[in-house]
């Protein structure tokens, strides 16, 4: 069962039919997931690619279909409680079942506004017997929709986990390789979305490619400030989950969050920007829970701090990045 029919719910669900496993594909609102059944395909979020036999859309999320005991969840992050209490609600059985019961695979990058939680915790907190993994890394839903060459991270504390969601999903052109850092690949996930927001500005405001490679690098090392202070291992930050989606997400305007940053240096408001983008953009959630979870840990994080401003109106695109250049200068392993 795929929870969240947006583009990258849609995607994974295709990228898992195509490797002959009976998938279900559910969306909470509803004329969307009755679209979905009716046609077979996701023409408002990702047209042009028609279900497989193997994919069904479903208008109900629970009880899950008979013989579903894999839930991938690629929801907004703000969704993701609400999908997790359906499921334990849906039956105790199902879930607390040992081997035979539900195991949870999430796609959501983020961290929870109201507690700051990362997304593991969450699930750890509503379905505590059920096993988790985190899917990350750099990966367009349209490239994995049109069957383009893919690598993302699965990470789960436990190694079989990690491997059975990673042998569901690897093909030829979807590589799935597994992990053990749990709160890497999150931190990696979230906070770039964060950094998108910033590269988007800094194009948006013509500042070049010099500037977007410095904000990446030093985005880069606020991503992994945060990391180690919250248990994150440095190297996690190396792979596919750190600087390969950051890379992506801040130099390609498939990246929604790239595309608002933009839109705020071109002088639209949060709303318009999201607005004209039309799906969620994690980053404008996710810059405020960063910058709260740093100041709770002592972590300086400059660049996060002067999105978040942004969003908020406190400053213009064109003074936040003028404050960030008017940093004291100091050696690079301090900055």
């Amino acid at each position: 069962m795929v929870a969240g029919a947006g583009s990258w719910g849609t995607a994974l669900a295709l990228a898992l039919a195509r490797n002959d496993h009976r998938v279900f594909l559910w969306d909470c609102v509803e004329d969307h997931a009755r679209r979905l059944a009716q046609t077979g395909r996701n023409d408002l979020h990702l047209p042009g690619h028609p279900f497989p036999a193997t994919l069904t859309a479903v208008t109900e999320f629970t009880p899950l279909p008979a013989g579903a005991r894999h839930v991938v969840i690629a929801t907004p992050c703000a969704g993701l409680r609400a999908v997790l209490k359906a499921l334990r609600d849906a039956g105790a059985e199902e879930v607390n079942a040992g081997a035979e019961g539900v195991k949870l695979c999430l796609a959501c990058k983020g961290l929870q506004p109201d507690t700051l939680s990362l997304n593991h915790a969450v699930a750890a907190e509503v379905l505590p017997e059920a096993p988790v993994a985190i899917l990350s890394g750099p990966s367009f839903a349209a490239e994995v929709a049109a069957g383009l060459p893919t690598a993302v991270t699965i990470a789960a504390a436990e190694a079989a986990v990690a491997a059975e969601f990673a042998g569901l999903f690897h093909s030829e052109a979807f590589r799935a390789y597994t992990h053990d850092d749990l709160i890497g690949a999150q931190v990696g996930g979230a906070v770039k979305n964060v950094m998108a927001i910033a590269a988007g500005v800094s194009d948006g405001l013509g500042f070049g490619a010099n500037a977007r490679a410095a904000l990446m690098a030093r985005g880069l090392a606020e991503i992994m400030r945060l990391g180690l202070a919250l248990g994150a291992r440095a190297e996690t930050f190396m792979g596919l989950t750190g600087v390969g989606d950051l890379a992506l997400t801040c130099t390609d305007d498939q990246s929604r969050n790239r595309r608002f940053g933009k839109a705020l240096a071109q002088g639209q408001d949060p709303e318009q920007a999201q607005a004209s983008i039309g799906q969620a953009v994690e980053g404008a959630h996710t810059a405020r829970a960063v910058c709260e979870l740093a100041a709770r840990h002592g972590v300086d994080m400059p660049i996060s701090r002067q999105v978040l401003r942004v969003i908020e109106g406190e400053i213009s695109p064109a003074a936040a990045v003028r404050e960030l250049l008017a940093r004291a200068r100091k050696p690079e392993a301090q900055a």
